[in-house]
């Protein structure tokens, strides 16, 4: 299973660690990915998703799935 937000899109970030030395390796940072069941009350649905935390923090904001498809469309 990959690791990718299933709202957002958030996937891992690949970069170099860079020593005092200026040594360079390859590292990656990954998504802070949690499993969370969502309710949509717009279809009376309740659905599992792996959300990132940034997502889980916009879902509260914005209230609910259905609205926070409408609101960021462009992320799908």
């Amino acid at each position: 299973m990959s690791r990718v937000c299933d709202l957002t899109g958030k996937r891992r970030l690949v970069g170099n660690k860079v020593s005092h030395a200026n040594n360079k390796t390859k590292m990656t940072q990954k998504p802070n990915l949690h499993t969370k069941r969502v309710f949509d009350p717009a279809t009376g649905q309740t659905v599992k998703l792996r959300l990132s935390a940034k997502a889980i923090r916009t879902l509260d904001k914005v209230g609910s799935l259905s609205a926070f498809v409408k609101k960021y469309k462009h992320l799908f």
